[in-house]
């Protein structure tokens, strides 16, 4: 049914990610299609990595970890941003093209009035993707 999955991975908040990973994991074991963590690196050092080639690197690691521990196939790739939060959803939804995924699981927060505001990135991703969107909270 699936042919490529991706799954969308902030490194710095892994912890809160464990739902939308083991979804994506099984998903990818129960077709037997291979699955991509895709990451955003800032330019600028931050909590995760001094530099977008430290970033892959864990990203890398992250994803051979992952593949390991469910038995599936799974790759990384990562993206650079000077502005990872502003470009986030745009970066995601060319990558999604890009790697030619057609199923997205992604994590997603409890709605909150800010959502009124801020459109979440789940939503703008299955609003704008050819793919179809699997938001796990």
């Amino acid at each position: 049914m699936y042919r490529k999955i991706v799954v969308p991975v902030d490194l710095a908040h892994v912890g809160h990610l464990d739902k939308a990973l083991k979804t994506g994991a099984d998903l990818a074991k129960h077709y037997g299609v291979p699955l991509v963590y895709v990451g955003v690196a800032s330019t600028v050092p931050d909590e995760v990595s001094r530099t977008p080639e430290e970033y892959a690197k864990k990203l890398e690691a992250f994803a051979a970890e992952q593949a390991k521990a469910h038995g599936i196939e799974a790759t990384s790739h990562p993206l650079v941003s000077a502005d990872p939060q502003g470009d986030l959803n745009t970066l995601l939804r060319n990558a999604i093209d890009r790697l030619g995924a057609d199923l997205v699981v992604m994590a997603s927060h409890a709605p909150s009035w800010l959502d009124w505001l801020l459109p979440s990135h789940g939503g703008s991703v299955a609003e704008h993707s050819e793919a179809s969107v699997f938001v796990v909270r």
